[in-house]
């Protein structure tokens, strides 16, 4: 059995080749033999008797003329019927030879073709199937330390150059799916340990010797602040890791009046200490998922936008529906962000600047959160930097379009 794609190509493409060149020399064979024999014939036979025939050859006094057919009405003399024989066995003698002589030549150039056609079809499987075996020796050295390491075909455009380029593709993403795990990691340590650090100083130091009351009341909350920044910070953390794992139940959940109640139960003084200005247009906008995580990732936006705005600012609430879906837009003025910068900040602890672990500073898995609640629901988050002066960013999150009652997105 043959157990390579190059050993069935090269027996598909050799059987291909020996069958065309057997075909070719029987064609040849059958045409030959049809017309051989008038040819032969027709080049030996004379209009003269054998007698005079055999002594114009010796005297050469008289060279062959080719045969002539005779009148109707004459009757062939014995001698000429004796010279038709003579000439028949003659063309059929020469026919049989040169038959014989051509089949031999013949099998004798199908064998040569034949083991040159096995060779070339096996250098053609090789040639064709050489990407799929760089494609199978990169992807077994592939680990986490190189998945930088790209094929890279340079060939003309066809099946195998797209084949390539997509597992070259797969790589790129693959490549930036086990980065942004690292950073997860990486952060998350980092912001869980940083709280436990502050903890054991402030009652290593905070508390040493025999502190005044007043220091231990300090001290008391501040220990309560950093414990109810870690229990958020966890569960976030829990929130984001149900999310990754999709929605068991789904009802029908109205974003319009969910972004509206939000709004209603926002804290007042978060915006009136700011100055900051809210506008909505909240159009009924109905989908389905889950009510409890769309409620998170209103609210994880609606903070967003209050947290990163600046002084007199703005924040913009919107849902709209139309042919290819609904759309929940929440948009802010603010720090003027460079777009390059957009797709880094969906990741989970990225921030804009360091971390100072102040009061109402958050865990940066906001927007991460979002765009996982997104994908959970079949949605897409889609961030862009507003330019200046008013900067800020525009969160657009797209839920396709559904049929529902009464024509709405669901």
């Amino acid at each position: 059995m043959l157990r390579s794609e190059r050993a069935r190509l090269t027996a598909l493409y050799g059987s291909l080749l020996v069958l065309a060149d057997g075909g070719l020399i029987a064609l040849v064979n059958v045409l030959l033999r049809g017309g051989l024999y008038a040819r032969i014939s027709g080049a030996v036979t004379t209009a003269v008797p054998r007698g005079e025939f055999q002594k114009a050859l010796v005297r050469g006094d008289r060279p062959p003329v080719p045969a002539q057919s005779p009148p109707p009405d004459q009757v062939p003399s014995p001698e000429e019927l004796q010279s038709y024989a003579v000439t028949r066995n003659l063309s059929s003698a020469v026919e049989q030879a040169t038959l014989h002589e051509l089949l031999l030549v013949s099998l004798i150039a199908l064998a040569v073709f034949a083991v040159l056609s096995i060779w070339l079809a096996w250098w053609m499987a090789g040639r064709v199937l050489r990407p799929v075996g760089v494609i199978t020796e990169t992807a077994r050295r592939l680990s986490g330390a190189n998945l930088h390491e790209r094929i890279a075909l340079e060939a003309p455009p066809g099946e195998l150059k797209r084949l390539v380029d997509t597992f070259d593709g797969m790589l790129d993403r693959m490549e930036s799916l086990v980065g942004a795990q690292r950073r997860f990691a990486a952060n998350a340590a980092h912001e869980l340990r940083t709280p436990l650090a502050v903890q054991r100083a402030a009652a290593e130091i905070g508390l040493a010797g025999d502190p005044p009351p007043e220091k231990v009341a300090r001290i008391r909350e501040r220990l309560i602040g950093i414990a109810d920044s870690s229990e958020h910070l966890i569960e976030s953390l829990l929130l984001l890791a149900v999310s990754e794992e999709g929605l068991e139940a789904t009802e029908a959940v109205d974003l319009a009046a969910l972004a509206e109640a939000d709004l209603a139960e926002a804290d007042p003084a978060a915006t009136a200490h700011e100055g900051l200005t809210v506008v909505t247009d909240l159009a009924p906008l109905t989908v389905r998922g889950d009510r409890a995580l769309l409620d998170h990732l209103i609210r994880n936006l609606l903070a967003n936008a209050v947290r990163h705005n600046r002084p007199g600012g703005r924040i913009e609430v919107s849902t709209a529906r139309g042919p290819a879906g609904g759309v929940l837009t929440v948009a802010n003025t603010g720090p003027v962000i460079d777009p390059q910068d957009v797709p880094r900040l969906l990741e989970p602890f990225r921030r804009r600047a360091e971390r100072r672990h102040t009061a109402g500073e958050g865990a940066g898995l906001g927007l991460s959160l979002v765009a996982s609640i997104a994908r959970a629901h079949g949605a897409r988050l889609q961030a862009e930097a507003n330019p200046a002066p008013g900067g800020g960013m525009t969160l657009r999150v797209r839920f396709e379009a559904q049929d529902g009652p009464a024509g709405r997105a669901i």
